[in-house]
C-alpha cells in the first residue's frame, strides 16, 4: 500500500482485498493501516479459516497512562471554544465518522478497529488539571470536556476520570461545556446541577439520528437514540442548560429526518441546535467509504456525490469556514433546512447560556497535588498538542 503524502486530500489508501465482514458491535469494518506504519499489512486467506468458524473478536482493551499534559488549545477560526479536556484517547462508541479516528495512527495503531478496541486512559488528568489551573499564568475560559473523544464512553463507568475532572471544576468554579452520546452524563448531575445554577455549566448531546437500527451500525457502542432524548429531558429538569447537536448530517442516510430529530430534541427539552455535515478526513475517508459498502451498497455512489457536491468536487475540504457545513446548493439547503426548523420550534436565540457561562467566579486551587516521578518525568519531556 503506497504511503500517505503531505497532501492531506491525497486518496490513496487501498482497501483490503477481501470481502468486508461487520463485526457486531464495532463500527469499522476493518483495521485500515494507519498513514505512519512503515509495514504493509495485507489480508489474504492462508487456509486456516474454515467454514463456520467464529471471526476473531475485537475486544476492549484499556491501556492505564500517564499524560505529560492535560489542556489543548486551538486558535480554529470555526470552533467555538479555544480550550479542552479528553481523558481518553480512543473511544469504544465506535462511531465510523469520528473525525477523532485519525490520532491513533501517531501511535502506531489502526483508525478503524484499533481506534475503538484500544483505549488509553490518562489517569493522571484531574491532577495534571488541578495543577495547570493552579498557575498564576493560568487564565480562565470554559473548558470544553470531551470533544476529540467521549468523556463518558462505557470505560467510564469503572475510571470516573471525567467526574473527578467535573469534581476539579466544581471546587474552583471553573466553567465547562460538555458534549457527549452517552446516558452516563446524568450520573454526574449531582455535580453539574449546582454548577449549572451559577451559569458554571452547559452540556450538548449529539443526536444523529433517531432511527435506531442505522444508530446501531453508525455508532455502535453509544446510547440509543431515545435513551439520548430522556438524557436530554433528565438533563433539563435538573436545571442544566442542553442543546443538540445532529452531526454528522449524512445524505441519503441520516439528512432526511434533519427536522425531526430537532423537534424531538426540542420537546425534550434541548434549547439551541447545531449541525455539522460529514467530514471525511485523513483515514476516515476510505473507513466510512468502507462502512457504506457493508450497510448501505444500495446507495453508497449517491451518498459520496452527494458529499462531494458540498466539498467542491472533492471528498473532504479542510478549509476553515467550509469544512463544518460545506459549500454549494445542497449544503446551503440543508442550511435552510436546519434554521427553518429552529424556527418552527422556537429555539431561535435561546442559546445564549452556552455563551454566557461565567469565569468571574474562578477561584485558584488552595491545595495542588504534587505529581508523582513519573508524572513530573513526563511534564518535563513535553508533549505534542495532538489530543
Amino acid at each position: 500500500m503506497p504511503p500517505y503524502d503531505d497532501d492531506p486530500q491525497a486518496e490513496q489508501v487501498m482497501l483490503p482485498p477481501s470481502s468486508l465482514k461487520v463485526q457486531k458491535g464495532r463500527g469499522a469494518v476493518t483495521n485500515l493501516q494507519g498513514r505512519y506504519e512503515a509495514d504493509v499489512r495485507e489480508t489474504f486467506d492462508d487456509g486456516w479459516e474454515r467454514e463456520g468458524e467464529e471471526p476473531k473478536v475485537w475486544r476492549t482493551h484499556v491501556t492505564e497512562e500517564t499524560a505529560r499534559s492535560i489542556l489543548s488549545r486551538n486558535q480554529s477560526p470555526d470552533i467555538p471554544f479555544g480550550v479542552s479536556l479528553n481523558p481518553y484517547r480512543g473511544c469504544e462508541h465506535g462511531c465510523i465518522y469520528c473525525f477523532a479516528r485519525p490520532t491513533h495512527s501517531y501511535l502506531g495503531l489502526s483508525p478503524g478497529l484499533d481506534f475503538e478496541s484500544k483505549l488509553f486512559a490518562k489517569m493522571n488528568a484531574p491532577e495534571l488539571l488541578k495543577s495547570e489551573i493552579a498557575k498564576a499564568s493560568y487564565t480562565v475560559e470554559p473548558i470544553a470536556l470531551g470533544v476529540n473523544t467521549d468523556a463518558y464512553q462505557p470505560i467510564e463507568r469503572d475510571l470516573r476520570l471525567t467526574r473527578r475532572v467535573l469534581e476539579v471544576l466544581q471546587e474552583c468554579e471553573h466553567p465547562v461545556g460538555l458534549i457527549t452520546k452517552s446516558a452516563l452524563i446524568e450520573r454526574d448531575i449531582d455535580i453539574l446541577g449546582p454548577m449549572a445554577e451559577k451559569r458554571l455549566a452547559a452540556a450538548s448531546i449529539t443526536l444523529t439520528t433517531l432511527d435506531p437500527k442505522i444508530a446501531r451500525t453508525l455508532e455502535p457502542r453509544a446510547a440509543a437514540p431515545a435513551r439520548r432524548l430522556r438524557a436530554i429531558r433528565t438533563l433539563t429538569d435538573a436545571g442544566i442548560p442542553v442543546g443538540v447537536s445532529v452531526a454528522p448530517i449524512i445524505p441519503f442516510v441520516t439528512e432526511p429526518d434533519i427536522e425531526k430529530i430537532i423537534e424531538a430534541a426540542h420537546d425534550a427539552g434541548a434549547v439551541m441546535a447545531s449541525y455539522v455535515v460529514l467530514r471525511l478526513p485523513w483515514e476516515v475517508n476510505p473507513l466510512f467509504k468502507e462502512w457504506l459498502e457493508a450497510h448501505f451498497p444500495d446507495r453508497a455512489q449517491r451518498v459520496m456525490n452527494r458529499v462531494r457536491d458540498m466539498r467542491g468536487g472533492k471528498d473532504y475540504d479542510a478549509t476553515f469556514g467550509t469544512r463544518m457545513h460545506g459549500e454549494g446548493v445542497w449544503a446551503d439547503l440543508i442550511r435552510q433546512r436546519v434554521e427553518k426548523a429552529i424556527k418552527r420550534c422556537g429555539m431561535e436565540g435561546r442559546g445564549r447560556r452556552f455563551k454566557q457561562l461565567d469565569c468571574t467566579r474562578f477561584q485558584r486551587p488552595v491545595v495542588v497535588p504534587a505529581l508523582g516521578a513519573r508524572a513530573k518525568r513526563a511534564a518535563a519531556a513535553g508533549q505534542m498538542d495532538l489530543f
